[in-house]
């Protein structure tokens, strides 16, 4: 698997992380804004990877439509 590949999969998840954590009430204020500030980050990196590379982005978006269609059944 290629490195941006690799790179992408461990931002995505990280993001989920991110999101789980600051959709629980276990945060302060201050550590949600760090939270939030750490996914923008993380967002803006994973659109750098998607944009410089076709097939993973290709990739990314059938593993999205497959999860989608999971999703509605």
């Amino acid at each position: 698997m290629a490195k941006a590949q690799l790179n992408f999969e461990h931002s995505i998840a990280e993001l989920e992380n991110l999101v789980q954590a600051l959709e629980g009430d276990e945060l302060t204020l201050d550590e949600s804004l760090k939270v939030f500030e750490k996914g923008v980050k993380l967002s803006r990196s994973c659109q750098k990877i998607l944009d410089k590379n076709p097939k993973t982005k290709r990739r990314t978006m059938a593993g999205c439509f497959k999860r989608s269609m999971s999703l509605t059944k």
